[in-house]
């Protein structure tokens, strides 16, 4: 809590107390290496729904494939679930077992 001091007319001090805005937890959006996902694919997501240049889509990509894992993006918990709601659709519409999760910061 933060506190304001005001001065009243009669000489008198009055605290108020406000509540002070915490900032929202963030969230690691991690993208899972497969066995069947293509690698074009997952640039391809990375690019369309993570806003990532060609050549950092690439090596993040890579990383996923070598590492078995890659953070991709991090936003607040609504964004961050979305996103992942959203690349899984579109990974199954395509016929692709993509998986995304979400971690904390």
């Amino acid at each position: 809590m933060s506190k304001r001091t005001k001065m009243k007319e009669d000489g008198e001090t009055l605290t108020v107390e406000r509540d002070q805005t915490k900032k929202p937890r963030r969230y690691f959006v991690l993208m899972h290496n497969d066995n069947y996902t293509t690698q074009e694919f997952v640039v391809q997501i990375l690019q369309q729904f993570f806003h990532k240049p060609e050549v950092e889509a690439y090596r993040l990509m890579l990383t996923v494939h070598l590492q078995g894992k890659a953070r991709v993006g991090v936003y607040i918990k609504d964004i961050a679930e979305s996103k992942v709601a959203m690349v899984t659709d579109y990974a199954r519409q395509n016929r692709m077992p993509l998986l995304l999760t979400t971690e904390p910061e």
